[in-house]
């Protein structure tokens, strides 16, 4: 005889098992929204921080760039569309030249100036005994406060300074380095350089540490120069290090304020006059809050396209940044 009852049996059987993976499923997801949940609360404060320190602030200058308002009473504040920024690059403004372009002029040159003498230092000194010692001694800048580091400057480009007395014993005349409009960014850019140098060995010898030893053993196997080495072994596989060196460097020096206001205040004139400089000016000085909010939007946008072209040239070079 056939047994008709044992497919029922076996569906019934199966109608429990079947339903399993259901309610596995079902408790996995409850548990990764608890989980979730235990996350969030944990990021909670650091959220908190961002929203109120970060977003906040944000919003706010964005709302401020598009108004106008002396920094006393909210109830003050009348909106302006996008006035403020027009009047930036209007005729006769001088936010685009010479403010910007001192920008743009300080941070090239001090990025050009500080990646040139860190790669240099920092080659020689992976070739020196006591490497701790000469580290220590080029990142003192660093630890000292940029007003110190800016006074003694200036008072090194005195006419009867050091630096104009070293040019008289050479037998050349006086400079006024901070006094000529000429003179006074450039003076300034070699400032910056000297004083962010430190940091940038540092990164560099962190960098030529990391570059296997073979690759030095095999060229010189092959019969190459000093030279050679540099160009083609040490230079390429430094890459990462100098992407990091030159976005770091190039942002510090387009936000560039403190040196500045020590050494010159901007002047002569607008000679060293630059952004971070200019929005302080239009927003504690003039009280124009709008246009120091709409000229602080335009250097985040200077940053960033500079800092975007960078990643894209290294890449283009062969480094996955």
């Amino acid at each position: 005889m056939v047994n008709t009852l044992a497919p029922e049996t076996t569906e019934r059987a199966a109608g429990p098992r079947s339903a399993g993976p259901a309610v596995n499923g079902r408790g996995q997801t409850r548990r990764r929204r608890r989980q979730a949940v235990v996350a969030y609360l944990f990021l909670a404060p650091t959220l908190l921080f961002f929203a109120v320190f970060l977003i906040l602030p944000l919003g706010f200058a964005l709302l401020l760039s598009m108004s106008r308002w002396a920094g006393f009473d909210l109830g003050d504040i009348d909106p302006v569309g996008l006035d403020n920024f027009t009047g930036l690059f209007a005729d006769g403004s001088t936010f685009l030249a010479p403010i910007l372009t001192n920008t743009l002029l300080f941070a090239l040159g001090t990025v050009a100036l500080a990646l040139a003498g860190s790669v240099l230092v920092a080659t020689c000194i992976d070739n020196l005994r006591f490497q701790g010692l000469w580290r220590t001694l080029y990142f003192l800048p660093i630890v000292t406060t940029v007003v110190a580091v800016g006074n003694v400057w200036k008072y090194m480009y005195e006419p009867g300074g050091l630096v104009n007395g070293v040019l008289n014993a050479l037998g050349l005349g006086s400079v006024a380095f901070l006094q000529d409009p000429d003179t006074a960014l450039p003076s300034v850019v070699v400032v910056q350089a000297w004083a962010s140098v430190g940091s940038a060995i540092l990164i560099l010898t962190a960098g030529l540490k990391s570059i296997p030893e073979s690759y030095y053993e095999a060229a010189a196997l092959d019969g190459a120069g000093p030279a050679t080495v540099f160009w083609k072994i040490t230079l390429p596989l430094l890459r990462p290090s100098l992407l990091f060196v030159c976005i770091t460097q190039f942002l510090t020096g387009l936000q560039s304020f403190a040196l500045i206001i020590v050494m010159t205040k901007g002047g002569p004139g607008d000679a060293t006059n630059v952004a971070a400089l200019e929005m302080y000016r239009q927003a504690f000085s003039y009280g124009d809050w709008g246009t120091a909010s709409a000229a602080a939007f335009v250097l985040f946008v200077v940053v960033l396209v500079v800092t975007l072209v960078q990643l894209w040239i290294f890449r283009r070079k062969g480094e996955d940044a």
